[in-house]
């Protein structure tokens, strides 16, 4: 099941962005960070992809939930203007950020592209 971050799980997690100006990915594998909201429909239809993916990956990537609604300082520092929105956080690279609820197979392609993991066999 995905995980919720609240602002100090991100700043443990993620990215403590209170104590680095530069982009420094804290995870130990890559990760996709779903920023949604509740009453967000689009969310909705994309949340079951994401558990279908975090089980097809399993043990590849950490997929997270923040919840705008509750986290808005963390929104805030994003510059999340729609959800959803997804931060794709690779290794050893800079972040990439796509809106709207992408579909699975082009979820498959920005693992494989960006987070360069493949599903496990």
């Amino acid at each position: 099941m995905t995980t919720n971050l609240t602002k100090a799980t991100f700043l443990e997690k993620v990215f403590n962005f209170e104590e680095h100006q530069e982009w420094k990915f804290e995870g130990n594998k890559p990760a996709i960070i779903d920023f949604y909201a509740d009453w967000c429909g689009p969310c909705k239809m994309l949340s079951p992809i994401l558990e279908q993916l975090l089980e097809e990956y399993k043990g590849t990537i950490d997929i997270y939930k923040i919840d705008t609604e509750v986290e808005q300082e963390l929104a805030a520092a994003f510059g999340i203007r729609s959800i959803p929105t997804m931060l794709f956080c690779p290794m050893n690279e800079a972040p990439q950020m796509a809106s709207g609820a992408l579909p699975k197979a082009e979820l498959e392609r920005v693992i494989a592209d960006v987070l360069k993991t493949e599903k496990p066999l």
